[in-house]
């Protein structure tokens, strides 16, 4: 079955995020909380996965390991938008209430970072990426989180601690980004760190969210 996953991250005044906290926070908090997800979360930073390319060994052949394809489905149903937020976002919560209307509409280009693909999801790419050190120091939810100026402030060190890289670092995250991406595109390395600095810079909120389009 087909689908798009979408992630997009997009600076906002603090009335707005105010505005779009008794929506998005509870459903964002839920989804943490769901069942299994703390552990899923737990087992990846314990044991980080190996370069996706060696994932998923056919059965039967000498390097199949049952235990290794588990990892990697945990890893993946972590990573997945959660059910909460998925259903906000669409509508499906509140009929009154639509993401692309209600959070990404009128923006300008500098204020907000796509990454939409299709039968792909940018977050799991992008924590596989980075690893899970480097995602720890990240706030919020595999991707999901709203936050207030005075907020993204307070988190810039550490996001900028998890997002910059040495040449052999970036080399190393780049090889690890399976996503394909059309000329000009921004990329899941890239896009995050511009714009925390960009509501930093300008005193602005960020709404983080991981959903499939509808």
């Amino acid at each position: 079955m087909g689908f798009t996953g979408i992630w997009a991250i997009s600076s906002h005044p603090d009335s707005f995020v105010a505005a779009l906290a008794p929506t998005l926070l509870p459903a964002m908090a839920a989804d943490r909380c769901r069942p299994g997800a703390q552990d899923r979360w737990r087992r990846w930073q314990r044991a980080p996965l190996p370069e996706h390319t060696t994932w998923y060994t056919p059965v039967g052949t000498p390097s199949y390991s049952a235990a290794a394809d588990a990892a990697v489905d945990s890893f993946l149903r972590l990573t997945a938008p959660g059910q909460a937020v998925d259903d906000v976002c669409d509508g499906t919560t509140d009929p009154a209430f639509y993401a692309v209307d209600d959070v990404w509409a009128e923006l300008a280009q500098e204020d907000v970072f796509f990454s939409v693909h299709s039968k792909q999801y940018a977050v799991a790419s992008f924590l596989h990426a980075v690893g899970p050190a480097r995602a720890a120091l990240l706030p919020g939810w595999c991707g999901n989180f709203l936050l207030t100026s005075d907020q993204v402030r307070e988190q810039l060190g550490a996001v900028e601690r998890a997002l910059s890289f040495g040449p052999a670092e970036r080399a190393a995250a780049d090889a690890r980004d399976w996503l394909h991406y059309a000329p000009g595109e921004e990329r899941i390395l890239d896009g995050p760190l511009r714009m925390w600095r960009h509501a930093a810079r300008n005193g602005l909120g960020l709404c983080g969210l991981a959903v499939h389009l509808s």
